[in-house]
């Protein structure tokens, strides 16, 4: 494949994946539904995307004996709370945690699973951490303490998710599989939190794009392109989703770009991007 045509199926699904936070965004700050409903209909929705594109493939719906519980565990916790901190965190803030925690995750496994990282890759780990700390130091334009704190937990679950993902045959049949199999712990959650259940039109609609076409096709492009991409490259280019997504913040969601958020994004983005390249270079 063309380097053209690979720039082009990586930057969909970032695009996908940042459209994503803009809707959930859109329509759980001003309450147009509620966050488990939000999470209920993304995931239906999902469901169905991602189960269609197996038929289409492969000519059978997806075989729901081939689930690995503890994925399915991993990306209903990502999913669940990923809706719960959006209702208290600004676009940008929520994507930046969200990043950071998939990353130092992700470096914290490798780490105990015995890989060995360089005096930059630490160094670039410290600064992360840095970042992290300033963005949640108390003060005016500080986040929410308990929304950081469910982004970061929903980071930490797509970060295992993503590791126990590799080497996965089929990834769009297990997308679909891991996807149907939230569907009932999803509506579960819907009747713990009933009586918080409200849904407008427009809500509704944005529940839909977020699960069919931000989560559903962004997966299904996502995978196309990891098949021309190192792990490395993968991992990398997903650090340009903040800015992405802090973009979008302030051109749909009138939120501001503050001081403490660029430069929390500058470390932490820059120390985590200091980490890949290192680990990249002690491996090839």
């Amino acid at each position: 494949m063309s380097k053209s045509r690979t720039r082009l199926l990586t930057s969909g699904p970032i695009l996908c994946f940042s459209a994503n936070t803009i809707h959930s965004r859109l329509a759980l700050a001003p309450d147009l539904i509620d966050p488990a409903t939000f999470t209920s209909v993304r995931v239906v929705s999902a469901a169905i995307l991602l189960s269609l594109g197996v038929l289409l493939k492969s000519r059978h719906f997806p075989r729901l004996g081939r689930v690995k519980p503890w994925s399915v565990m991993a990306v209903f916790l990502y999913l669940v709370f990923f809706s719960f901190a959006y209702t208290r965190l600004g676009a940008g803030t929520g994507a930046l945690v969200l990043i950071a925690g998939v990353q130092l995750t992700m470096f914290c496994v490798g780490l105990v699973h015995g890989e060995r990282f360089s005096v930059l890759s630490w160094t670039g780990f410290g600064i992360a951490v840095a970042g992290v700390l300033y963005l949640l130091l108390p003060g005016a334009t500080a986040p929410d303490p308990l929304g950081a704190a469910l982004m970061a937990i929903s980071g930490a679950a797509w970060g295992v998710f993503t590791i126990l993902a590799r080497g996965v045959g089929d990834p769009e049949e297990a997308n679909a599989i891991n996807m149907l199999w939230c569907v009932l712990p999803t509506l579960l959650v819907n009747l713990a939190w009933l009586g918080d259940v409200h849904v407008a039109p427009s809500g509704l609609a944005l529940g839909i794009a977020s699960g069919a076409i931000a989560t559903g096709f962004g997966y299904i492009v996502w995978y196309l392109a990891l098949q021309h991409l190192s792990a490395t490259h993968a991992a990398t280019v997903q650090l340009s989703m903040p800015a992405i997504v802090a973009l979008g913040g302030v051109a749909f969601l009138g939120e501001p770009l503050t001081t403490r958020l660029l430069l929390a994004s500058a470390a932490m983005l820059g120390g985590i991007a200091l980490v890949m390249t290192q680990r990249a270079g002690g491996r090839r």
